[in-house]
């Protein structure tokens, strides 16, 4: 009777090593989401507070430091730029303001571009994605990981949809999901996932390997018929 081999025990060199990953994986997110909320306030504090009086500041007034100063007056008066903008004189205001940049050439491509920009980013309307989807990319039998925009419209739709209702999806690649390709395809041919936008997101910019745990997700439905 021959006996199987036992299998190699792990080195110490291993387990530190592994264990070392491990500790990676937990720390890193952590010291960099604290890292980089660190930085942004440091750098908002230091675009802001020299803007601010020196005799209304807490370090003349009480001989203390206060970070975040800058954020906190930057988010008021960010606040209270959104409150006058939704009245008719701020209304009014920006319109005039408009008006004059729209006559300077440089300025006003500039300013158009971070506008239509931070009006893609910002909104939280229509611009946002609906589901997360399979589509066939880039030949049939090749699935792909896509965010549903809305449905095909104006010239776009009359152009292609004769019988069949397209819909506009976004196709992230990875590891970075803000750059893709817009695709308009077949409702028909689209597969619906149960997974969260946010999920999805993970499972692009991991390459796979951050899965959604399918013990959570309902089984995948043929949608959009």
């Amino acid at each position: 009777m021959s006996l199987s081999p036992r299998p190699p025990k792990r080195g110490f060199l291993a387990l530190i090593r592994n264990s070392f990953l491990t500790g990676l994986v937990v720390v890193a997110p952590a010291v960099l989401t604290i890292w980089l909320i660190v930085s942004i306030v440091e750098f908002i504090d230091s675009k802001v507070v020299p803007l601010i009086p020196r005799s209304v500041l807490p370090d003349f007034l009480f001989d203390i430091s206060f970070p975040g100063l800058g954020v906190i007056v930057f988010v008021a008066f960010t606040l209270s730029v959104g409150w006058l903008a939704k009245g008719f004189i701020g209304r009014s205001l920006i319109e005039w303001s408009e008006k004059i940049v729209a006559r300077m050439p440089v300025v006003r491509s500039i300013y158009n571009g971070l506008k239509q920009i931070a009006e893609t980013v910002l909104a939280q309307s229509s611009t946002s994605f609906n589901r997360a989807c399979l589509v066939q990319y880039p030949r049939p039998g090749i699935w792909a990981i896509a965010f549903v925009s809305t449905d095909a419209r104006g010239e776009i739709a009359e152009r292609i949809s004769g019988t069949q209702k397209h819909i506009s999806v976004f196709l992230p690649t990875t590891p970075n999901p803000t750059s893709g390709f817009l695709l308009f395809v077949p409702e028909d041919e689209v597969l619906m996932l149960d997974m969260s936008v946010e999920e999805a997101a993970k499972l692009v910019i991991s390459a796979g390997l951050v899965v959604p745990d399918p013990v959570k997700l309902k089984q995948p439905e043929r949608a959009l018929r």
